[in-house]
């Protein structure tokens, strides 16, 4: 039977760790008889005991557990790959060490890959939370969607089963200041989508702050979209009809009212919008400048300090 290897991203998770480990181990009796389990937990530099928790998680299932212990904290994409790096299985699965997402439904994602799929996607379809949270994350995977990858299923997800050639792809990508998980579908395989309702966390604070999730719109939007560059283009076209429409209508007034007195509040307002508009296509431009210099000082995604 194939082997299964979880990908298990920690950071400040040591109060879910004991939670985790023991429902990850009893949904093994969902799969069918004879599958392999290795559970791959990634500590990102988290300053709390979950290194410890896991230590203890191991020494009661010392054949499934292995640690990647980073020495620092490089956010949980680059720690998604680090695991996929160390991990063995035929097939592996990436899912939250909060259990916000079921591992009831990674049985049924098992099943599809078995039929031939490479990549199985866990579908947000619904969320518990509520509130702000939720309407950003509408507001993301809205954007997402419409403005880079179209071929992504709405509501979003990072919770998905593949196939180990997917695993390596993704690997060896090496892609920096990204989003993994939509690197997956951009690789072009098939995947099926299983929707599920997304738990409210219940352990712990979510240490996914507000600046996290504007970084990853950014990252994601930058990376796999050229629209903000052409959005520049488009409206740096229409400030030019209009100051063409302007101009005539000045040399126009010029020539029909000669002793008219220059309009103080119009260029002052023309000047402001374009100025604006110009620090803002700077801005959009740099973002992708920024991401070339960082790809070509090639410094790792993660620095590894130890494995258990």
């Amino acid at each position: 039977m194939p082997k299964l290897s979880v990908v298990i991203p920690c950071y400040y998770n040591e109060a879910n760790i004991p939670v985790t480990v023991e429902e990850l181990v009893a949904n093994e009796a969902s799969f069918p008889a004879g599958v392999e389990f290795e559970y791959v937990f990634v500590n990102d530099g988290s300053g709390d005991d979950t290194l410890g928790a896991l230590r203890r998680a191991q020494r009661a299932h010392p054949a499934r557990l292995r640690i990647v212990d980073l020495a620092g904290n490089v956010g949980s994409y680059n720690a998604i790959v680090a695991g996929l790096a160390h991990a063995s299985g035929d097939c592996l699965a990436v899912i939250t060490a909060d259990l916000q997402d079921p591992p009831a439904l990674m049985a049924q994602m098992y099943a599809h890959w078995q039929q031939g799929f490479k990549l199985v996607i866990g579908n947000r379809q619904e969320r518990e939370e509520t509130g702000p949270a939720q309407a950003l994350a509408r507001l993301f995977h809205w954007l997402m969607k419409h403005l880079a990858l179209r071929n992504i299923p709405a509501g979003g997800f990072d919770y998905a089963l593949f196939d180990r050639q997917v695993a390596t792809e993704v690997v060896q990508l090496h892609e920096r200041n990204s989003n993994v998980f939509y690197l997956m579908v951009w690789l072009g395989f098939a995947y099926v989508s299983l929707p599920y309702t997304r738990r409210k966390r219940t352990i712990g604070q979510s240490r996914w702050t507000l600046t996290k999730k504007i970084t990853l719109l950014i990252d994601s939007l930058v990376s796999f979209s050229f629209v903000p560059i052409r959005a520049i283009s488009a409206v740096g076209l229409c400030l030019g009809l209009l100051a063409l429409l302007y101009g005539v209508y000045v040399i126009a007034l010029k020539l029909t009212h000669p002793n008219e007195p220059a309009g103080w509040t119009t260029l002052m307002v023309v000047l402001l919008f374009v100025s604006a508009f110009q620090m803002i296509a700077l801005g959009v431009i740099g973002e992708y400048v920024w991401r070339g210099l960082d790809a070509a000082r090639n410094r790792p995604l993660y620095v590894v300090k130890n494995v258990y």
